[in-house]
């Protein structure tokens, strides 16, 4: 490429055709030169008799144009250079290799491959954009389209993924130096993001279901639904979670579950309340054949047979149950902005706060207890994690206001192994005979009331 704002070139031979209507370069009359005019300067992309097709031209100008646009010099072609491309291929196997031996979350990769695609479609649109070439004004132009579709949180965290990237590059010595992103690549400020918050409730409501909701939306749901709608509101369970539960680590017995979260990988022990325990025990004997032999193992599965949460091709979910919840929510007039299957999650983390116990509610969520704290605590009480969970159930089925209960629900709480569920014995005098309360409730020829055990 040359340029030159006065003088022209020589060479005067009849003018030929553009090779096609969106040809980005024109045709210099009388020099047989394809130029391009940007902020009134002539640039030249080669004689015509030498690329009648433009090809070499077109390539050429795809790789100065950001350049020349923004008012900077093209620097030389390099053939050697690293493309932004090819540093997005390098960054992708490097995540595919930690994600295969099981270091990093299949979820966090579809996030690193959303985020190497929109870099290199608005960095290297042409593929050929060395890394060394990127200047503050390319990252800036990069913000600014991230944030048309993105709120502040979800803009943070994309910032900072595409910033994991180049600094990968300077790590692995791909790149002389750290990458300059200048000042406007940043996340936003908290005062932002808290601001972003507050009109979104402001305008949507808050991110959670009352508890008349959620009863309406268990009255609608067929198996398996409502047991994982229970199981979200009773443990704080996300679709992800829910997808990827072994039946294994369900003791409906003793009505516990203990099964890591899978976003963090921290450990869980949870109580299980009566009515989750019944609706597991109402899908068992429907649950389908695992359509993979893989998945034979979980808890949940489809009609037919498969995951409730995949993972296609390029890493991005395809969440059956979020969709199955949405339409459930939709039937009951109950949608609304942002409040989709996860939203079960944040009610049962704001619920349970009225607890005072946030150690116990940042373990049933699967949270990293924060602080010094973390290094001290070996464990949390199950007392703790029973009065978290059995806070939540009272909430969602209160006691009628006229003092009675529901004959279904009587003495069927979260049990302590040495307080058994049985009404009758706990009206049973020391020499085994019933009182006045357990006479009345129990015949002598009745048959045992089931009880639920926990410890």
């Amino acid at each position: 490429m040359s340029r030159d704002s006065n003088a022209r070139p020589s060479g005067g031979k009849a003018r030929p055709k553009l090779p096609r209507k969106d040809f980005p370069l024109r045709i210099h009359k009388g020099t047989g030169y394809w130029c391009k005019k940007v902020h009134g300067v002539v640039h030249y992309f080669g004689k015509i008799a030498d690329d009648p097709k433009g090809v070499a031209a077109e390539e050429e100008w795809a790789r100065v144009k950001d350049d020349l646009y923004a008012g900077r010099e093209p620097r030389t072609a390099n053939p050697d250079a690293l493309t932004v491309e090819q540093l997005a291929f390098r960054f992708l196997a490097h995540k595919e290799q930690l994600r295969d031996n099981g270091e990093l979350n299949p979820r966090t990769y579809q996030g690193y491959f959303a985020s190497c695609q929109t870099v290199v479609e608005v960095l290297d649109k042409n593929r050929c954009r060395p890394v060394a070439n990127l200047v503050p004004d390319d990252f800036r132009k990069l913000r600014a389209i991230l944030a048309k579709t993105r709120m502040a949180v979800a803009l943070g965290n994309e910032i900072m993924r595409v910033r994991s990237i180049f600094k990968f590059a300077f790590d692995e010595g791909l790149i002389l130096s750290p990458m300059r992103f200048g000042q406007a690549f940043g996340k936003p400020k908290k005062e932002i993001v808290d601001a972003a918050r507050e009109s979104h409730r402001l305008e949507h409501g808050l991110r959670m279901f009352e508890a008349h909701e959620i009863r309406a939306i268990l009255a609608a749901c067929g198996q398996p639904l409502k047991a994982m709608v229970l199981l979200a509101i009773n443990c704080g369970f996300g679709q992800t979670d829910l997808s990827s539960l072994p039946t294994q680590a369900v003791d409906l017995g003793k009505g516990w579950v203990g099964f890591a979260r899978v976003k963090t990988s921290v450990s869980r022990r949870i109580p299980l309340w009566p009515e989750t325990i019944a609706a597991i025990r109402e899908w068992l004997p429907r649950r389908p054949k695992a359509k993979d032999p893989a998945d034979a193992k979980l808890l949940f599965l489809t009609c037919r047979g498969s995951r409730w949460v995949k993972l296609n091709a390029t890493g991005s979910p395809a969440d059956a149950l979020g969709q199955e919840f949405a339409k459930v929510v939709a039937n009951r007039k109950l949608k609304r902005s942002r409040r989709s299957f996860y939203a079960l999650r944040h009610t049962f983390e704001t619920i349970a706060g009225e607890t005072a116990d946030q150690i116990a509610v940042d373990v049933v969520m699967g949270h990293k207890i924060k602080g010094m704290a973390a290094n001290y605590i070996e464990r949390i009480g199950d007392d703790r994690l029973r009065r978290v969970v059995e806070h939540v159930r009272a909430w969602l089925f209160p006691v009628p206001d006229d003092g009675t209960t529901d004959p279904s629900k009587e003495n069927a709480g979260i049990c302590d192994p040495n307080d058994p569920c049985d009404p009758g014995q706990r009206d049973r005098g020391s020499d085994g005979s019933h009182g006045a309360k357990g006479s009345q409730n129990r015949e002598p020829d009745a048959e045992p009331i089931l009880r639920l055990y926990v410890g």
